[in-house]
């Protein structure tokens, strides 16, 4: 299935819905549905062709939901970029996936300048704004109302879609290619376990070039369900907008619910609205979610469990709002295979191992990308036999529930023994004065790797170092507590809200 079906599904349902909310304007599925296919005709006006790619460079606005329509109207394929991306990574994705046309927001045209010098590929810059465009740009609004709609090239699923970079953690970043049929199967898979009614108004603030964010647009455009776009999250403006919206449901990682529900704003606002979160990207401390839990009596939690490399979630867990819902242990868990998906957990020579057993998950289905831009050999690696190694560890028990427990990567080896800093992070974050903490494994010439934790505490509160690690010595085996502890006032975070580790282990493994 082609990603633009759902809005012409909307045209024909109701027309005059509201589609789009962004900070100045409001689009019906019928003005939205006009613009994107005159886009479209632009795009192709200035030579992008089937195939070709197509980068954004701008935050969460509804040009960036506009553009992405057009794209796939088109039949070209998206390369969302990453706004918190040095030049120098921008200039390797761009120039990898040989970028034909990148439209840029208005705080990034002096980068976008230099971006066009050192992309040769890039014949065509366009000015996302109906403000004055820059000289050598082209302006968007100007190049819709200069074209003629043309029509949808409806593109089959298995044609390309997206090209969304990942992190590059380690090197430069890997361009994951995911399908029309990859996008479409992975949200109606989930909309058949989780209904997505149609009438939901979602808050788009996870940003579009993350496969959540740019996933819950498709889905909303699947349903014909009206998007809502923050450039940013700021606390008191979602939930200022929560108010003003009526808005139904968002999906956030864990450092943004955070930093929700810690806001001094919380509670001055009427969040009535709010029927569903969703949250995945990265593990979430239960201490975290039990105040998430309680901050939002009334309201349905889902971890969603997935990745870049599988188009967003491959198993969710519901957890519904009455009290026994909050008290099932498995509230840990993130959820059994969706009906898009089939998931094992395998050792590193793809043997499934028990129930119970640790081990790496394994992906296979409808959902699971294409493969690598341009890198056969990472692909081969990647995908075997048919399942995709995600890299993550975790366990399985006998009913299905999946149990992520750190990627395999930042999995640490202390004299021997493996220890899992998401479990150190929840030990943490169980003592009253801890905010968010990070674990890492730093050298250590008697055990090869040392735990170590970077801990930033809750405004007004003191701690000591030993007196963390006697709490964590109560609830963890002494091996895995940490041997160093170092605070900070925050920690550094991607766009999409994820916690650095590279950042934090640079200083100690440097030359290493």
């Amino acid at each position: 299935m082609y990603l633009t079906a759902g809005l012409h599904r909307a045209l024909q349902r109701h027309p005059d819905k509201t589609a789009l909310v962004d900070e100045s304007r409001r689009l019906s599925f019928r003005d939205l549905h006009a613009r994107v296919a005159r886009l479209s005709a632009g795009l192709q006006r200035l030579g992008v062709r089937p195939g070709d790619r197509v980068a954004v460079l701008a935050p969460n606005r509804g040009r960036y939901v506009e553009t992405a329509l057009a794209v796939w109207w088109s039949g070209a394929v998206l390369n969302p970029v990453n706004t918190r991306w040095s030049e120098a990574e921008m200039v390797y994705a761009l120039n990898d996936c040989g970028v034909r046309v990148l439209l840029i927001d208005d705080a990034f045209v002096a980068l976008g300048r230099e971006l066009g010098k050192k992309v040769p590929s890039l014949a065509t810059i366009v000015h996302l704004s109906h403000q004055p465009t820059p000289q050598g740009m082209q302006n968007y609004e100007v190049l819709i109302a200069a074209s003629d709609p043309v029509e949808d090239v409806r593109c089959a699923a298995e044609e390309l879609s997206a090209i969304l970079y990942t992190g590059g953690t380690t090197g430069f970043p890997k361009g994951v290619m995911l399908s029309h049929g990859n996008l479409w199967s992975s949200m109606v898979g989930r909309m058949a376990e989780v209904p997505n009614p149609a009438d939901f108004v979602t808050l788009l603030v996870a940003p579009l070039f993350h496969v959540a964010g740019l996933g819950r647009l498709v889905g909303q455009i699947v349903v014909g369900g009206t998007c809502v776009t923050l450039p940013a999250f700021q606390p008191e403006v979602v939930l200022r907008t929560i108010e003003q919206e009526g808005i139904t449901d968002l999906v956030m990682v864990p450092s943004m619910i955070q930093m929700l529900v810690d806001d001094p704003a919380f509670g001055r606002y009427d969040l009535s609205s709010i029927r569903r979160i969703l949250w995945g990207a990265a593990p979430m401390a239960l201490p975290l979610l039990e105040r998430a839990l309680a901050a939002f009596p009334g309201v349905e939690f889902i971890h969603a469990y997935g990745m870049t490399e599988t188009a967003a979630s491959v198993s969710v867990n519901r957890i519904g709002s009455a009290p026994e819902d909050r008290r099932d242990p498995r509230i840990r868990s993130a959820g059994r295979a969706g009906y898009a998906t089939e998931i094992r957990i395998a050792d590193l020579e793809g043997k499934v191992v028990p129930y119970g057993a640790p081990g790496e998950i394994q992906v296979r289905g409808p959902v699971v990308m294409m493969g690598y831009w341009n890198r056969p050999e990472e692909t081969a690696q990647a995908l075997r036999d048919g399942w995709l190694r995600t890299g993550d560890g975790g366990h399985m028990d006998a009913e299905g529930y999946l149990y992520v427990v750190d990627r395999i990567k930042d999995m640490i080896i202390s004299g021997g023994e493996n220890v899992y800093p998401a479990e150190v992070e929840e030990a943490l974050g169980r003592h009253p004065a801890v905010a968010v903490s990070a674990v890492i494994g730093i050298p250590d010439e008697k055990w090869g790797e040392a735990v170590h934790a970077v801990v930033v505490l809750r405004e007004g509160t003191q701690v000591s170092e030993e007196e963390l690690r006697t709490h964590c010595r109560s609830s963890l085996g002494g091996y895995k507590c940490p041997k160093s502890i170092e605070f900070r006032v925050s920690l550094p975070l991607s766009a999409a809200g994820k916690v650095l580790k590279n950042e934090l282990r640079k200083p100690y493994w440097t030359g290493m």
